[in-house]
């Protein structure tokens, strides 16, 4: 069975930084099609970051500049690793991952909902 566990959320004040890991376990293909998404308090969860089937990277406009996404296969882990946090970045992330063979960034990052796999969701919390 496939499972994505994911680690490092917590509390950082506003321009602080963390790095989100996420290992993938329960199959032996690592898709490239995988992403972070989030959720803030009363509002829908949306992506953030993706790796495309090329190994391609997409970005949300809010996250750009900022946050990076990166996958280290030897270890199945997908990483985000978030500088110059901001009181906005405060919500619960996720990790994700499809099956897919192809895909591209947008289509990871507008698939909030509908990719193969999500984890449970680490939360964080950004100070002002």
């Amino acid at each position: 069975q496939v499972q994505l566990v994911e680690s490092g959320g917590g509390s950082v004040q506003a321009g602080g930084s963390l790095r989100l890991s996420c290992v993938v376990s329960g199959y032996s293909y690592v898709s490239h099609c995988m992403g972070w998404f989030r959720q803030a308090s009363g509002k829908d969860r949306e992506g953030v970051a993706a790796l495309d089937s090329d190994g391609g990277t997409s970005y949300a406009d809010s996250v750009k500049g900022r946050f990076t996404i990166s996958q280290d296969n030897a270890k199945n882990t997908l990483y985000l690793q978030m500088n110059s946090l901001k009181p906005e970045d405060t919500a619960m992330y996720y990790c994700a991952a499809d099956l897919a063979l192809r895909c591209t960034g947008d289509y990871v990052l507008s698939s909030a909902n509908t990719l193969d796999y999500y984890s449970k969701g680490t939360l964080v919390t950004v100070s002002s």
